[in-house]
């Protein structure tokens, strides 16, 4: 039986793209065909490094000339629909960065035009494939912590809003990978001290939507039993240690830190130094992966996974439909936050509630506000004081 080998092509050639790249090609199955990038510097640092001369600044000559199977689209987030829209009426796969977009409206029209023309939609939400994650799942999956009671994840300490749709996204769908389907979501989310309001609502900072809230908590109630809670909470200083996800179970726990998973063999214990000694799980890699290469673990993970699923003819592990559900939990959080009700997913009004509830309290659109989260975060801090 032959071995089929992807053609790939990579649209977007900054930090992102870099890391997709790598991964794409250190994989013994993935063959990069081509680059594209309206900045020919770029283009040419990516080009020479993963020895792709196929260089282009016009994504549609690209795939005219190069016929790849699958179109990587490591953009920032808010070109994320048009160019899906784009690659997607030529009937190539496509994996885009997280989040998928910045509403449900777009997400369900990228999805529509998946199905249309009958190609995957996977999202780079490579936390759910790492190796940590693989350890924890084969220790979830083997039973060690017994039934799953309730999930907790937490950020890295980015302002509230703007943590939930950047970093918030990936620990959502770590999370769905225990708690499955998510049935409703109840938030509060607080800006100043205070509830938020609809003058709280505002641009997101690295062009993701419209957000609101400088501290999230949230909570979620999954299939059966299982609830989780969110929390997006604004630090004074990013903290990637606070960046967690726990599993609580009826006999034990486990933890996902980046990089790294642990298990507690008790769900319950009293901290004497005696019984509450997390042991360290062997992470799981790809037997081809090599370490040595520049190729990230958790991205070339995600490579592998698009090429078992291309195989099997199954969704990717990080599918469009995971992230449109995804997104339908954030907006869910805004909603629930806005309107001070629990929000049952998924959503009848597909509309960004956030806008809908602005414009309900007679407010027009958001000020304008920086790109660049340092910048942004000044402002305000100034606004709020």
């Amino acid at each position: 039986m032959s071995i089929t080998t992807y053609r790939i092509a990579i649209l977007g050639c900054r930090g992102r793209g870099t890391a997709a790249a790598r991964a794409y090609h250190a994989h013994p199955r993935t063959e990069i065909v081509g680059l594209c990038d309206l900045i020919e510097e770029r283009l040419k640092t990516l080009g020479d490094e993963v020895k792709v001369s196929a260089r282009f600044t016009d994504l549609d000559e690209m795939i005219q000339q190069t016929s790849p199977d699958i179109v990587a689209i490591p953009t920032g987030t808010e070109f994320h629909y048009d160019l899906c829209m784009r690659v997607l009426e030529h009937g190539v796969h496509i994996e885009v960065e997280k989040p998928m977009c910045v509403d449900l409206v777009e997400a369900d029209a990228v999805i529509e035009k998946a199905e249309e023309k009958g190609v995957q939609v996977a999202v780079h939400h490579q936390g759910r494939v790492g190796a940590s994650m693989q350890a924890i799942a084969l220790a979830f999956n083997a039973g060690k912590i017994g039934e799953l009671r309730y999930i907790y994840g937490s950020g890295k300490g980015y302002y509230g809003g703007y943590g939930l749709m950047n970093i918030g996204t990936h620990m959502l769908n770590n999370m769905l990978h225990f708690g499955k389907q998510c049935k409703s979501v109840f938030a509060q989310l607080t800006t100043g001290g205070k509830p938020i309001t609809p003058e709280d609502v505002i641009p997101s900072p690295s062009g993701m939507g419209t957000i609101a809230g400088e501290y999230i908590t949230a909570t979620m109630q999954y299939e059966g039993n299982i609830t989780g809670t969110l929390l997006q909470h604004r630090f004074n200083k990013m903290d990637t240690g606070a960046y967690s996800m726990e599993l609580y179970g009826t006999e034990g726990r486990l933890m996902w830190k980046l990089g790294n998973a642990y298990y507690l063999p008790t769900p319950h214990y009293i901290p004497d130094g005696t019984n509450d000694k997390w042991e360290s799980l062997d992470l799981i890699f790809p037997e081809h992966y090599d370490p040595k290469s520049s190729a990230s673990e958790m991205d070339y993970w995600f490579v592998e996974d698009y090429v078992n699923a291309l195989d099997e003819e199954r969704p990717h592990v990080c599918s469009g439909y995971e992230g449109r559900h995804v997104i339908e939990m954030m907006m869910g959080i805004f909603e629930s936050a806005a309107y001070g009700e629990r929000v049952n997913l998924p959503q009848t009004d597909r509309s960004h509630p956030l806008l809908r509830w602005r414009e309900e309290e007679g407010f027009g659109s958001p000020p304008k506000m920086p790109r660049g989260y340092g910048e942004w975060v000044n402002l305000e801090s100034k606004r709020i004081g």
